[in-house]
């Protein structure tokens, strides 16, 4: 993660279903669905505004980090995660085993 977003918060949006920064008043989210001990990663999004800034990876290592701090396991239907884990293996180590693509990582 590039240091400018090392102290940029992660905010759970549970109305809107999103793990979200912000940056500069603009944001990169992931939206989620939770259940039990799982959390499902579904669509990634960086607001224009932040094309091209790493906004998206930090969203998603910042809420990589809370998943595997809060216990849970991961489904990475969101191809830009799945994406991410397979370029940072070891991130592999919170995805639910029962998910299927898991040999894919």
């Amino acid at each position: 993660m590039k240091a400018e977003f090392e102290n940029i918060p992660l905010k759970k949006n549970e109305t809107l279903k999103r793990f979200e920064i912000e940056v500069n008043g603009h944001f990169a989210f992931i939206n989620y669905k939770e259940s039990g001990t799982q959390i499902s990663l579904i669509h990634t999004e960086a607001e224009p505004e932040l094309s091209g800034t790493g906004a998206a990876a930090a969203v998603v290592e910042k809420t990589l980090d809370y998943i595997e701090e809060s216990g849970k396991k991961l489904l990475p239907f969101c191809p830009y995660v799945f994406a991410f884990i397979k370029k940072n293996r070891e991130w592999k180590r919170i995805v639910d085993e029962k998910f299927n693509g898991y040999e894919n990582i």
